[in-house]
């Protein structure tokens, strides 16, 4: 399969190409919790079937979105659950 051939306004722009992969990379964060702030949120999570990592990254996304500061770029949440079923 050969590559499409860019057009003259589609020029490569290193730059924008390294922030849009910043942005599709999911960041990593050292977070140190009082143990029994840990327990209870893993608690939170297991009732809600989400692990305690998406329990903190729903509870943050819901914060950022209260106080307006949600940035406009940021992916939405991944789906809970299984994916969709696709049809053969």
């Amino acid at each position: 399969m050969t590559a499409r051939p860019e057009r003259p306004s589609e020029e490569r722009d290193p730059e924008r190409e390294r922030r849009q992969q910043r942005r599709r990379e999911r960041k990593q964060v050292l977070l140190r919790l009082d143990p029994a702030v840990h327990d209870a949120l893993a608690k939170w999570a297991a009732d809600e079937l989400r692990s305690t990592n998406a329990q903190i990254d729903y509870l943050l996304r819901r914060a950022l979105a209260e106080a307006g500061r949600m940035p406009r770029d940021a992916r939405p949440h991944p789906r809970r659950g299984r994916p969709p079923r696709t049809e053969d």
